[in-house]
C-alpha cells in the first residue's frame, strides 16, 4: 500500500518536472485513474485539482463588472450613446441642440424642431379678402370662410455639419437645415369644398456654437448662431407672400428647468414693384424672446414674444401649454405625443394675416422633441 503511493507521488513529480503546464493539465488526471488504491486515487485528483488555474473564460466574465463600473465611475460624463440626443441627463438645451459630444446623434437624421402638430383651432376673426402694402397683392373677391378650421404644421431639421470651429473639447458646433410648414384648413366649409385657405413653407439654414457661460443668478449662456431663413406661401398673385430674413439667436438655460432663447433678424431688402408684403417687419416684428419651463412630470409651458422694437402694438405673443399623453390603464407615455393648448394673438399667425389682428385658440396633439 506504502509502495504504490509513493509510486503515485514519483510519477506526478516526474511529470510536474519534464512536461510542459498545458501537458500536465491534460495527463495529471490520468495519472491519478492509473492509482490502484481508491483513498491514495482520491488524494491525488484533490492535489491535481487545487494545481489548476480558474479558466479564461470565467476570469474574464468576473472581471469585465468591476472594469465596467469602474469606467463609468471615473467618467461621470459618459453617457449611453444610443441615447444621444435623446439623453435624459442633458440639459434641455444640451440635448436639442446637440452641445456636447455626447448628446449628438450624427449628421444627415431628422430630428424634431417645431412641434408637428394638428389642431382644431377657434379664432375672433377669418381673412375673407386678403390685402397687402402692394396693391397687385389685394385680393379681388371675398371668399367665405369659417372662423373654426384646422391648422396642421410639420417641422424637422438635420443636421448637415458638427465640430467645425469648436476644438477638440467636449463642446461641439453645429450646421443645421430645417424645415417648417403650417397650413390652415377650412375642414368644416363643406360648401367651398373644405380648401386649404393657407399653407406657409419655411426653410432655413442655421450655425449653432455652443457655450457653457456662468450668468448671474444661476443661470448659464448655453449657445449663439446665426442663420438665414425664406418663408413663402407658394401662391400667385394677389396672393403671393413672402420675405427673406438673416438673424442673430442666443439661449441661456437655468438648473430649474427654465430657458430664455432669442433672435434678432433684419429683412432682406426687395423691389419696391414686387415686394409681396411691404413693412412685414413693422407687423410681424423683428425679433423674438421664447420662455420655457419644464416640469418635473414633463409638462411644458412656453411664451413667445415678437416685437417690432418700434410699436407696442404690433408684433405677437403666443402662450402654450403641452401635457405628456399617457395610458389610462398603465400610466406610461405614449412617445412624446403631447395634448396641446395654444392662445395666439396679434399679426403674423400666417403670411397672409401679416398685417391683420387676430386672436387665435387651438387645441389639439402635438410630437414634439421625438
Amino acid at each position: 500500500m506504502q509502495w504504490k503511493f509513493t509510486a503515485g507521488g514519483l510519477l506526478l513529480a516526474l511529470l510536474a518536472a519534464t512536461v510542459p503546464a498545458q501537458a500536465q493539465q491534460a495527463a495529471g488526471w490520468q495519472s491519478c485513474a492509473a492509482i490502484g488504491s481508491d483513498k491514495e486515487r482520491l488524494a491525488c485528483f484533490d492535489a491535481w485539482a487545487g494545481r489548476q488555474a480558474p479558466p479564461p473564460a470565467a476570469a474574464a466574465s468576473a472581471s469585465t463588472p468591476a472594469a465596467t463600473t469602474a469606467t463609468v465611475a471615473i467618467a461621470p460624463g459618459n453617457r449611453d450613446e444610443e441615447q444621444g440626443c435623446h439623453d435624459p441627463q442633458a440639459s434641455e438645451l444640451s440635448r436639442f441642440w446637440e452641445l456636447e459630444r455626447t448628446t449628438s446623434c450624427g449628421t444627415f437624421g431628422i430630428r424634431s424642431y417645431r412641434p408637428i402638430s394638428l389642431s382644431v383651432i377657434a379664432s375672433d376673426s377669418v381673412n375673407h379678402q386678403p390685402t397687402s402694402g402692394n396693391p397687385a397683392n389685394n385680393a379681388t373677391a371675398d371668399a367665405p370662410y369659417r372662423t373654426t378650421e384646422t391648422r396642421i404644421q410639420l417641422s424637422v431639421r438635420s443636421k448637415l455639419g458638427e465640430g467645425m470651429l469648436s476644438g477638440p473639447g467636449p463642446l461641439q458646433d453645429s450646421l443645421w437645415f430645417g424645415y417648417t410648414q403650417q397650413s390652415y384648413w377650412q375642414l368644416f366649409t363643406g360648401d367651398l369644398s373644405r380648401p386649404f385657405r393657407v399653407t406657409d413653407h419655411e426653410p432655413e439654414v442655421f450655425y449653432v456654437y455652443p457655450f457653457a457661460q456662468p450668468l448671474a443668478g444661476g443661470w448659464a449662456l448655453r449657445y449663439g448662431g446665426v442663420g438665414i431663413v425664406h418663408q413663402s406661401n407658394g401662391q400667385s398673385l394677389p396672393l403671393s407672400r413672402s420675405w427673406n430674413r438673416v438673424y442673430l439667436m442666443a439661449g441661456a438655460e437655468h438648473a430649474g428647468g427654465l430657458s430664455l432663447q432669442g433672435r434678432l433678424w433684419k429683412r432682406m431688402s426687395e423691389d419696391p414693384a414686387t415686394d409681396d408684403n411691404p413693412e412685414i417687419s413693422d407687423y410681424v416684428g423683428r425679433g423674438e424672446l421664447l420662455a420655457t419651463w419644464t416640469t418635473g412630470g414633463g409638462q411644458l409651458l412656453s411664451f413667445t414674444w415678437r416685437t417690432t422694437l418700434k410699436r407696442m402694438d404690433r408684433g405677437s405673443a403666443r402662450l402654450q401649454w403641452m401635457i405628456p399623453v399617457k395610458s389610462p390603464f398603465t400610466g406610461s407615455h405614449f412617445g412624446s405625443l403631447q395634448w396641446h393648448t395654444q392662445l395666439f394673438t396679434g399679426y403674423g399667425d400666417s403670411l397672409l394675416d401679416y398685417n391683420r389682428r387676430r386672436t387665435v385658440l387651438s387645441l389639439g396633439l402635438s410630437l414634439f422633441d421625438w
